[in-house]
């Protein structure tokens, strides 16, 4: 396996790490970017990093994106989610270097790295993004998504002070997601807990709602029980008593058996 680091923008921090398969220098492989979660204060490297090997070890070239943190800007959005255009973007161009297949990239965010992926999916073919990352739809249109426990809209609890969402943005309709969805959303995933005690499983349901709404190819999957946070829900990513949980767990199968009927 090769580990690569690619910066995204001299004026930024944010950078792309990667875990590429070399087991075949003839094959190509499909490709995942993981969007973790931090409050937008910081992202759980580590969990990161196991998020993305257990998607290569699903047969994926798998990176994580180290979008930037509200220290280093405010407001700060959509600062990330331009740097998550770039990204895509940048997996295109190099694919035939990190032997990816360029028409199936996925996404997968997990809370407010949720939240950057649900606003980029309604975003991607937007003349105003695309301006702002220096791209074109084309290079940076998904396969699809996958949203676990995302953030959606500070309408559903969560940021739950206005001090918080005021270092995010000056504009809170404009972060709204599920209020943003349009036609050209690409196919999603949403995965959540019913009793997550931090960001309220409205925030999945009000997107999934509003993908539905438009026609969007979509996948919902509310668990009984379980704390925010989970990312593989497994030994591996568990983090406190009761994260690791066999019966959420299954996500990972559920979302690749998805893709694979997308295919």
């Amino acid at each position: 396996m090769q580990i690569v680091k690619q910066a995204l923008a001299e004026n930024s921090q944010a950078y792309l790490q990667g875990y590429l398969r070399q087991d075949d220098p003839t094959a190509t492989y499909p490709a995942i970017i993981i969007v973790p979660g931090g409050s937008y204060t910081h992202i759980p490297e580590q969990q990161a990093e196991d998020l993305a090997l257990a998607w290569s070890a699903k047969g994926y070239q798998a990176f994580f994106l180290r979008y930037s943190f509200v220290a280093e800007k405010q407001p700060l959005l959509p600062a990330p989610v331009i740097e998550l255009a770039q990204s895509v973007a940048t997996l295109r161009r190099h694919a035939h270097e990190w032997q990816l297949q360029p028409e199936r990239l996925v996404i997968a965010g997990f809370s407010v790295g949720g939240h950057i992926v649900a606003l980029f999916n309604d975003h991607w073919a937007s003349a105003e993004l695309n301006q702002q990352a220096h791209t074109t739809p084309a290079e940076i249109r998904p396969q699809a998504i996958i949203l676990g426990y995302p953030v959606i809209t500070p309408t559903a609890g969560f940021p739950s002070d206005p001090a918080t969402l005021a270092q995010w943005t000056n504009d809170p309709a404009s972060i709204a997601a599920d209020q943003l969805v349009t036609d050209q959303n690409v196919p999603t995933f949403i995965w959540v807990t019913a009793s997550d005690p931090l960001v309220p499983v409205q925030n999945a349901l009000a997107y999934a709602q509003a993908s539905i709404a438009h026609g969007v190819d979509t996948e919902l999957h509310v668990f009984h029980h379980g704390p925010h946070g989970l990312a593989l829900a497994n030994q591996v990513t568990a983090w406190k008593p009761g994260t690791n949980l066999p019966h959420v767990a299954h996500w990972v199968t559920l979302a690749t058996e998805w893709l694979a009927d997308l295919a």
